[in-house]
């Protein structure tokens, strides 16, 4: 008997002792583009955040698209994410607060070392696009309603290109994140569309390099969105307020241009602009 009484009362305190350490630890649940988590940064950014909050972030990584669909379920607290015309239609909706920019990239187009499309060193992107539409050279899409694919769409638009039309074989469609994407294109030879960050984050490069870069329409923004606890009352509004003005603030901007791979900078803090 007494034993038992003893038992109930270890249980009682460890679940005691846990029910703390939940309360001490708060949390909240953050859905994000790929390229935040397989760029690095989050590894980076995160533990910063928590050390000097004691505020712990469960990241959910998947295409800017699914990520903003789970902010309309109401399934996180905050959306991360680089879409600007998806984010604002997300805040028209209701489903969002406010949307704070709070860094850029670019994007790139890489491309295999025998360059089938000759398009190596150019600064058009429209102009490689119809390049390597007319050659047939293999090209990797993510097709996964990424800020990634979307933005690829927009750009075969701005060549002039149908893609959903003239694609063919050549025209890979993997329905991935930006990492297995470029693990496609580094077995296939192929061309994708890349964030600046993830390209260089990745090591199976194979036969690959940058092609295409430094075009105006390459610009990459972020955006950073609390989801609307007046439509979604399981949101942790204070918790996931201070994510985001973390961020935006000195110490996050700062935690972002530190980030780097061989000394080059993988985004560039812009909170208040979108420039």
């Amino acid at each position: 008997m007494i034993g038992r009484l003893a038992r109930n009362a270890l249980a009682l305190v460890l679940a005691t002792l846990a029910f703390g350490a939940m309360a001490e630890n708060p949390s909240i649940v953050v859905a994000s583009t790929t390229s935040t988590q397989q760029s690095g940064l989050f590894p980076k950014l995160l533990p910063a955040f928590e050390k000097e909050t004691g505020i712990s972030v469960r990241v959910v990584a998947v295409g800017t698209g699914q990520a903003l669909d789970i902010g309309r379920r109401g399934d996180c607290d905050v959306v991360f994410v680089h879409d600007r015309v998806a984010e604002l239609a997300f805040l028209a909706e209701g489903h969002g607060v406010k949307r704070y920019p709070v860094m850029y990239n670019d994007f790139v187009l890489i491309g295999p070392k025998s360059d089938p499309a000759r398009v190596a060193g150019g600064t058009d992107i429209a102009v490689a696009l119809r390049a390597v539409n007319a050659a047939r050279a293999p090209f990797v899409s993510r097709a996964d309603k990424s800020g990634t694919y979307e933005a690829e769409l927009r750009l075969w638009k701005e060549a002039g290109i149908d893609i959903a039309a003239t694609k063919g074989p050549w025209y890979r469609e993997t329905g991935s994140g930006m990492g297995p994407a470029l693990n496609t294109a580094s077995a296939m030879d192929a061309y994708v569309l890349s964030d600046r960050g993830t390209w260089l984050n990745f090591h199976n490069r194979g036969n690959l390099g940058v092609v295409v870069q430094g075009d105006k329409r390459l610009f990459n923004q972020y955006g950073v969105m609390l989801v609307n606890p007046d439509k979604h009352p399981s949101v942790k509004k204070d918790l996931g307020q201070k994510f985001i003005d973390w961020l935006v603030s000195p110490r996050g901007q700062a935690v972002i241009a530190e980030y780097r791979i061989d000394g080059e900078p993988l985004f560039f803090p812009n909170a208040g602009t979108d420039s």
